[in-house]
């Protein structure tokens, strides 16, 4: 079928020429030639890849090259095809034909499965993609077709269905509990489960067979990791009955994995996991999930894991390969002593005694590897440290064992682990150049055995009593942050504003701003670490709150640091790898929002700064929260500047212009946001460009400064870009077209209609009129007569009770009160039975209580937790749009205008309001109109 639909030939041609000349030699011309053809042909591809038998077509150069690098090029291009356009999205089209879906799910099963297995994990990834929004109800066959395969007993085609259905089941780890979900993995069981432990049995006897077969064992052990995984997802949400009653069978196999030591399996690679080591991590991850989730049913297998667990962890070396591996077996110890359950199997002093000396001190020790990752590859070194991706560690694994055994027996832990912290801070003070690595760990377990509780936004919240965090500071952190030479014992001064940072909210106010201007001068460390944990750690001083919601640290305590710190800040950015540091900018974003005017003297040098670094991250965006935090820091500049000095305004164009005009003009992805000066008219064609509508991310953004072009100078744009009118009304029809934008097309229409000068000419008016949906139908027979009472009746009545926000509500109520008033229909037509609901609805959009929730006062706000933030876009919050109110003066009060506008119709229609009112309208209802018209000092006739 593949060699039927496949009629061309371009993609093998295009797959060669894209491939070829990878020589990067730019003097060469050929090397030119082949560079230019790179960068072009995925261009073309994207600009194909919407006709139809496309995907069908780089099956066919997969499955019938001869040349593998040309297969293993079309695996991929075919995966990055279906992750950008399986998904079939509601008010989009579909972009890939029926046909070709079809097709596409009819062969790519056997595809994947005959394939090497490089090109097999490229399709085993497109199966899952396709699988996540077609399985089961578009792909009810999928788990047939791969469950048969089992029956081949050849295991490259086994593992081939083993990995494609661990992609599938692995997200059963984190969905939410919905029937919907349920019903799948009933599903999924009701096929897979059987088999799959038919299969483990299988493999376990067959690793007995060939047990001195290498490479046998290599493949067999492989599977049984997949099979171990496949039974981690499948038991995550809840136990299901097939694997309770088969328990002996995989809790006694898995116990006999954990005990097995193959010497043919062992690996001299000291970083990489072996198969071994990957199948047993997999296992403690197992009986963990059973230990925390099904203690009841687990109880009678517990203790012989807790056996081998054990003497696992105390014969596994420091080895960086073993990490998962103890991470893995500490995390299975640390879930089972916080189990009521299991609470006796810990109480013995010596037990917890030996667990502290063998096993976490040792995992808490800071090693060679672990200095290896701080000096050269400090980036991942601080997500894993800071941001919590630590998880796999054996520090942070050791960490939550101390907290678990915390719950229990927080006394006698604190008293044994007091000891150690002491003979640790004794050894570094004997010879500090070479025991360093002491204090560190001592650093260590002080922070797990304090730690309760814990937030990013406040650190510490709840601490361990018996730990004098504040003495521990002055007598052990301080010397570290005071020491002169911010470059010595990097580590250790690391360690020091981390633990300031930790316990930030713990530590008395003296000693935090004691730490302050420490901690800029750590600014200029030459460690990547050192000097972005200081900036992370002013940055999360500065959101700290004081008296009255404002900020523990103000603006007249920090008047003696300001120009170091902002001098510092800024050098910061210039240490080699740190030019793009996220954490730099967000200090200097808050440093900007906390000091105010304070910074205004030092704008003209460092707006300069700025505007060069967004101009070379506008080449190559690449640190969406970097870019973010640099536009905040942006906008905070202006602010604050044009504030104290409003004649600073033309500075700031004169600066950002020029790199804003070349943002636009390349469509730059990641890093976009009375009369109009010419600098701004010429930006404003741009902005009507369709491929930046294309992408949704651009879309807020840019509806925001077309509105204020209409705003500050829609007659300008009447006058002198009349052109450009057509295609603002093709920019209203696109987001009314869709669903999720259309109330940004209502946003541009709304303002349209507000400022743009009346429109007399006939062109424009027929641009305006087809540009509003449905405007063919409305042609033949204009607005149909029940129109108006079904968007009354249905729309306005039951849903403006919904509507939020004070201009909102003030513009629905006016809007409201004329149609009820100065509208004659709603007097003597069919519409007269609308009146009072319509009424009655106005007076619960007045009445309705308010949000009382004070918002966070936008210095405090964290970019990353506002609702909506995304790479493609996030609302700036130091470039707040203020409220527009097109009512404005005219309207002070609503309900008086109501009362006014109520008196006015009935002197107009004696009789015939407070009839309809007595008649129809709530007795609350009423109440409430009564205090509008006393209110208003009016009556009704």
């Amino acid at each position: 079928m593949l060699t039927a639909l496949a009629r061309e030939s371009w993609p093998e041609f295009l797959s060669r020429n894209s491939i070829r000349n990878t020589r990067t030699d730019t003097d060469n011309p050929v090397s030119k030639a082949a560079a230019a053809t790179r960068s072009t042909v995925p261009k073309f591809l994207e600009s194909v890849e919407g006709n139809q038998n496309y995907p069908i077509l780089l099956l066919t150069v997969l499955e019938k090259s001869q040349d593998e690098v040309i297969r293993v090029c079309s695996a991929v291009t075919f995966k990055n095809y279906i992750k950008r356009n399986w998904r079939i999205v509601e008010d989009e089209p579909n972009k890939i034909s029926d046909p070709d879906r079809t097709a596409i799910k009819a062969n790519i099963v056997n595809l994947m499965l005959t394939s090497p297995e490089q090109i097999q994990k490229q399709l085993s990834d497109a199966i899952s993609i396709i699988g996540r929004e077609d399985f089961p109800q578009k792909w009810p066959d999928l788990l047939t077709e791969m469950v048969n395969r089992f029956q081949s007993g050849d295991f490259h085609i086994i593992n081939g269905v083993l990995r494609t259905a661990h992609s599938l089941f692995k997200r059963y780890r984190h969905e939410f509990k919905s029937n919907e979900l349920w019903s799948e993995i009933k599903l999924v069981l009701d096929t897979f489960a059987q088999p799959l432990t038919e299969l483990f049995k299988a493999t376990i006897d067959l690793c007995q067979t060939h047990a001195t077969d290498v490479n046998a064992l290599k493949v067999l052990f492989s599977s049984l990791t997949l099979i171990s995984k496949l039974f981690y997802s499948l038991n995550f949400q809840d136990l299901p009955e097939f694997f309770e009653d088969n328990m002996e069978t995989w809790m006694t196999n898995f116990h006999n994995l954990l005990t097995l030591d193959n010497k043919l399996l062992q690996t001299d690679d000291e970083e990489e996991a072996g198969l071994l080591e990957l199948l047993k991590s997999q296992i403690c991850d197992n009986a963990a999930l059973y230990a925390q989730k099904y203690d009841e049913e687990f109880q009678p297998y517990l203790p012989r894991f807790v056996t081998a667990i054990w003497n696992l962890l105390v014969t596994t070396g420091q080895e960086v390969k073993y990490d998962l591996l103890v991470s893995n077996a500490i995390q299975f110890l640390a879930s089972v002593c916080e189990r009521p359950h299991y609470k006796h199997l810990f109480e013995d002093q010596n037990i917890l005694t030996s667990i502290c000396e063998k096993v976490i001190v040792p995992n808490m020790e800071f090693r060679s590897a672990d200095e290896e990752a701080f000096e050269d590859n400090s980036e991942e070194y601080i997500i894993r440290d800071l941001e919590g991706s630590d998880i796999d560690t054996r520090r942070r694994a050791a960490c939550d064992l101390v907290r678990g055994l915390c719950k229990f027996f927080e006394g006698p832990v604190t008293g044994i682990f007091s000891g150690y912290v002491n003979s640790m801070l004794t050894e570094y003070a004997k010879n500090p150049g070479v025991n360093w690595k002491h204090k560190d760990a001592a650093i260590y377990l002080v922070t797990s055995l304090a730690s309760k509780a814990q937030t990013q936004k406040h650190g510490i919240t709840q601490a361990n009593e018996l730990v004098n965090l504040s003495e521990f500071f002055v007598n052990h952190i301080l010397v570290d942050l005071k020491s002169p030479n911010v470059n010595e014992f990097p580590v250790l001064k690391a360690d020091a504003i981390k633990y300031v940072m930790t316990f930030r909210s713990q530590l008395p106010k003296e000693q935090l701003l004691e730490a302050v201007p420490l901690l800029v001068a750590h600014l200029q460390a030459e460690s990547i670490v050192q000097h972005t944990y200081a900036a992370h750690a002013l940055e999360r001083l500065f959101t700290m709150r004081g008296a009255n919601n404002t900020t523990l640290i103000t603006p007249t305590e920090m008047a003696p640091f300001t120009e170091q710190l902002l001098n510092n800040l800024f050098k910061a950015l210039a240490i080699p790898g740190s030019s793009e540091n996220e954490y730099i900018m967000k200090a200097i974003m808050r440093s900007f929002s906390l000091l105010q005017e304070a910074i205004v003297p030092y704008i003209p040098t460092l707006i300069g700064q700025l505007t060069h670094k967004l101009l070379l991250v506008s080449k190559n965006p690449s640190k969406p929260h970097f870019n973010h935090y640099l536009f905040e820091s942006l906008c905070l500049s202006i602010r604050i500047t044009c504030k104290a000095n409003p004649d600073t305004v033309g500075s700031f164009e004169e600066a950002l212009f020029p790199v804003f005009t070349e943002i636009l003009q390349n469509d730059v992805q990641g890093i976009h946001s009375s009369s109009i000066p010419s600098s701004y008219m010429a930006l404003f064609p741009h902005l009507l460009q369709p491929v930046l509508w294309e992408r949704t991310g651009n879309i807020p953004p840019l509806v925001r400064l077309l509105q204020a072009y209409l705003e500050k100078g829609a007659a300008a744009i009447a006058s002198t870009a009349a052109d450009k009118i057509p295609g603002l009304l093709g920019v209203f029809q696109k987001l009314i077209a869709s669903k999720a934008n259309d109330h940004q097309g209502f946003y541009l229409l709304n303002s349209i209609v507000e400022h743009m000068p009346p429109i007399h000419h006939p062109v424009q008016e027929a641009d305006l009129y087809f540009a509003l949906p449905e405007a063919s139908e409305l042609q033949d027979h204009k607005i149909c007569q029940e129109m108006f009472g079904m968007v009354v009746e249905k729309i306005v009545i039951p849903e403006v009770q919904k509507v939020s926000g004070q201009v909102e509500k003030k513009i629905c109520a006016v809007g409201i009160t004329k149609i009820l008033t100065e509208c004659p229909a709603m007097m003597d037509t069919e519409y007269t039975k609308l009146w009072t609901p319509l009424l009655q609805a106005l007076i619960g959009l007045f009445e309705l209580p308010e949000d009382d929730s004070i918002p966070d006062d936008e210095h405090f706000i964290d970019i990353e937790d506002t609702p909506g933030y995304q790479t493609a876009f996030s609302q700036l919050a130091f470039a707040g749009k203020k409220e527009h109110d097109p009512i404005g003066d005219a309207v002070s009060n609503p309900k008086i205008l109501l009362a006014q506008s109520l008196h006015k119709l009935s002197t107009a229609c004696p009789g015939r309001v407070p009839s309809m009112l007595s008649t129809s309208l709530p007795a609350e209802a009423l109440q409430f109109l009564q205090g509008y018209l006393q209110a208003a000092t009016v009556q009704l006739v």
